[in-house]
């Protein structure tokens, strides 16, 4: 008996499909930079461009600060990061997209239609058996039963054989569509690898200047740079808080771990310039949580003002937390419209951030340690510097800055929104918002805490 229902051809297109779906499996496997089956990070972190930005990482700390070499390799570090992980996430979606499938084609879907192929061809022998076997009449009867049997057996085999080279050939179009997919994701992953590379190459042998009759943001007063940009969070803030949702909440020592100079000092130059590419920056959370300490740090008046100084200190040093509290909240009270939407803005942030203490080992002390300082620090009086001012006070600061982010909902309850629905996931506390963009510059949407300014 052949094929079922005139399949033939159907059928002959099974076997190779099986073999190709598992040589292409294998070969591609082998082409795989990374481990199957590993978390993005440790995927990440045993890619040969990942050891290579690690050595270039270690070889630019023996250089002095001017060295050009040193200032290339900070960069070279910088960009090898960015490569080992868009291929870290290139091979991702090729194991889902690709690899899977093929690995469920080739081991299970046609092995199975093989199966049934093979049993299909065994039961018509079998009935060309029963059928040609001759006795005595009396065993007659008994073959009669054994032919029935074998026909029914037959019968059912031949409609699972049918029913899967039916299935099979429905489903050709969408088997070969997981080669198309291994195309796109290798054009897609090559374009935005050789965008990032091209554009920070000629950054490296141009290095434009900024003009001197563009205003900066760093340094610049909060009010100041809030009315020239027509925005309510002032754009270093709002675009470091934005990337770091994307990618920092759960990296170990935020604001802690110091991250490459000339990093820090490329995202610096772009949010002065209004022309930050998040996803060029995103992949070192430490340099965007350095710009942000940096943005706080150079303002002229810190965050939480200079005549509020005191105030903050007696409110913390309550000891009840019902009244520490209270106390708190009536120095928020105090603080300029602008400082307080930009102070609500990043605690909201820490505080979500420490909720994921258990991982990135930040908690609301720890982050009042290393990033209170930048928030909160008294008149520079004669030649005291800054820095020795706030080495100073930072004890105290942590008292403050710690209670802030502790009971941010307390705090700040007009800050407690709902999520839109396109942001992802992770981020329950935040919504999307448009805002008006500095300098006439379009700006991507970015994450805004609570209530819609």
């Amino acid at each position: 008996m052949n094929a079922p229902f005139g399949c033939n051809k159907v059928e002959q297109r099974v076997e190779p499909a099986k073999k190709a779906a598992q040589i292409i499996y294998k070969k591609l496997v082998g082409c795989l930079q990374s481990q199957q089956g590993l978390e993005p990070e440790r995927r990440m972190k045993k890619l040969p461009l990942m050891m290579l930005s690690v050595s270039m990482a270690e070889s630019f700390k023996d250089f002095d600060g001017d060295s050009s070499i040193r200032k290339v390799l900070e960069m070279c570090c910088f960009m090898q990061n960015f490569l080992a992980r868009t291929l870290a996430d290139f091979e991702m979606k090729l194991e889902k997209a690709v690899l899977v499938p093929l690995n469920k084609l080739s081991e299970e879907d046609l092995p199975e239609i093989l199966k049934n192929k093979k049993q299909f061809a065994k039961l018509t022998t079998d009935w060309n058996n029963a059928r040609a076997s001759t006795g005595p009449q009396a065993k007659q009867d008994g073959l009669r039963e054994d032919v029935e049997e074998a026909w029914k057996r037959l019968e059912s085999i031949k409609d699972q054989y049918s029913a899967d080279l039916y299935h099979f050939a429905t489903k050709e179009d969408e088997y070969a569509s997981y080669f198309i997919r291994l195309l796109e994701l290798q054009a897609e992953y090559h374009k935005v690898s050789y965008e990032f590379l091209e554009k920070n190459i000629i950054e490296l042998k141009e290095k434009p200047q900024m003009s001197s009759s563009e205003k900066k943001v760093f340094g610049e007063p909060l009010l100041s740079h809030l009315e020239s940009c027509g925005r309510k969070i002032a754009v270093p803030i709002e675009e470091c808080v934005s990337m770091l949702l994307r990618t920092g909440l759960r990296e170990e020592g935020l604001f802690r771990l110091a991250a490459a100079a000339s990093v820090v000092k490329k995202l610096k130059s772009c949010l002065d310039l209004g022309t930050v590419d998040q996803n060029e920056f995103s992949y070192d959370p430490h340099a965007v949580a350095g710009a942000l300490k940096c943005y706080l740090r150079e303002l002229p008046e810190p965050l939480m003002t200079f005549e509020l100084y005191t105030d903050w200190f007696k409110a913390a040093a309550e000891k009840e937390t019902d009244e520490k509290l209270k106390q708190l909240r009536t120095v928020l009270q105090k603080l300029p419209t602008e400082n307080y939407n930009n102070l609500r803005y990043l605690v909201q942030f820490l505080s979500h951030l420490s909720e994921q203490q258990a991982v990135n080992r930040m908690t609301p002390s720890n982050i009042a340690i290393v990033l209170g300082p930048n928030l909160l620090w008294p008149r520079c009086e004669g030649e005291t510097s800054l820095l020795d001012m706030a080495s100073a006070s930072s004890v105290q600061v942590v008292t403050v800055i710690e209670p802030l982010i502790q009971y941010s909902k307390i705090l700040f309850p007009e800050g407690t929104g709902t999520l839109h629905k396109d942001t992802p996931p992770q981020n329950e506390n935040f919504v999307i918002k448009h805002l008006p963009p500095c300098r006439s510059k379009p700006v991507k949407a970015l994450f805004v805490f609570g209530t819609q300014f």
